[in-house]
């Protein structure tokens, strides 16, 4: 149980870190995701990601940018904990001897461990998130659900639980949430140590600095999205679909749909915000976790 609570804890600080750091990039992201595809003749919402901090600075002030932060940072912890504690838990299970390195194919089998548990907290987490976020770029394009005005994160849970089908409404695009978390750590945790046993030379990882931890953390968080990058469009674009008259019939129907009416390039709204998010963003979540548990011995 001390490896448990140590990997709480600094699972903890890392996934603050890591929300403070690349909440504003994600936000911009979510709105470039969620935008109506325009009409014939209209120009979108927003030109792009600067153009999209523009307007929500202007409309919302600085504090937009850090709109829907609520959710995930009440759930920090328990996201953290889950994600940093299989993971440990699997690291444990998979060593032959206690001290013994693990190799980058065990990290890639542990992230993904990691990936299924933690889909089952990311998802209501998201979902209320991209409601929050989403909800000044959906302005204006007439649909019944941007009827609804959120107050904050307590408000859409609640909404949610009363009008869209109790519980069950909280976990919308449980499937895509599954489709990112489980690839997307896979690759994440196999990027971080095979790029720490790279800049060390070998399997012996202990002696690294901070800005080789650092860098392998932002390698880290590159390798998630570029992994997973379509299938988080997918899961946005359901999560802010009306409950009533949705768009959408699953995460299929959504592939064929933007694909159809946008091409590829619709299944990447948002990627450069998200690449500039993971970088910093899993630079300071990754130094914060390996700094915080060793202090903790």
């Amino acid at each position: 149980m001390g490896d448990v609570a140590k990997d709480l804890t600094a699972g903890t600080v890392g996934g603050a870190a890591q929300l403070i750091v690349g909440h504003p990039f994600d936000t911009i992201k979510v709105k470039l995701q969620s935008q109506p595809t325009p009409l014939p003749g209209q120009v979108p919402k927003y030109s792009g990601a600067i153009d999209a901090v523009k307007q929500t600075i202007a409309a919302e002030g600085p504090r937009g940018l850090y709109k829907g932060m609520g959710a995930p940072l009440a759930t920090v912890a328990a996201f953290n904990a889950v994600l940093f504690t299989v993971r440990g838990q699997m690291e444990t299970l998979l060593r032959t001897h206690p001290s013994d390195p693990l190799t980058v194919q065990q990290q890639v089998v542990c992230g993904a461990a990691a990936g299924v548990s933690v889909s089952f907290l990311a998802c209501p987490t998201e979902l209320i998130k991209c409601r929050l976020q989403a909800q000044s770029a959906l302005a204006g394009s007439g649909t019944a659900t941007l009827g609804v005005k959120y107050g904050g994160p307590m408000d859409v849970a609640r909404h949610v639980l009363r009008s869209e089908g109790g519980v069950k409404g909280l976990f919308k695009g449980l499937v895509p949430t599954m489709a990112r978390e489980i690839p997307g750590n896979a690759a994440m945790f196999g990027v971080y140590e095979a790029t720490k046993q790279l800049i060390a030379g070998g399997s012996d990882t202990s002696k690294l600095g901070r800005g080789s931890l650092m860098v392998a953390g932002g390698l880290a968080g590159a390798a998630f999205w570029v992994m997973v990058y379509p299938t988080d469009v997918i899961k946005s674009v359901i999560q802010v679909d009306d409950y009533k008259n949705p768009k959408f019939s699953g995460s299929i129907d959504a592939f064929k749909r933007i694909k159809a009416s946008e091409g590829y390039k619709g299944l990447y709204k948002g990627f450069g915000p998200a690449m500039f998010r993971s970088v910093p963003a899993n630079a300071a979540c990754f130094l914060a976790y390996e700094m915080t548990r060793s202090a903790l011995g």
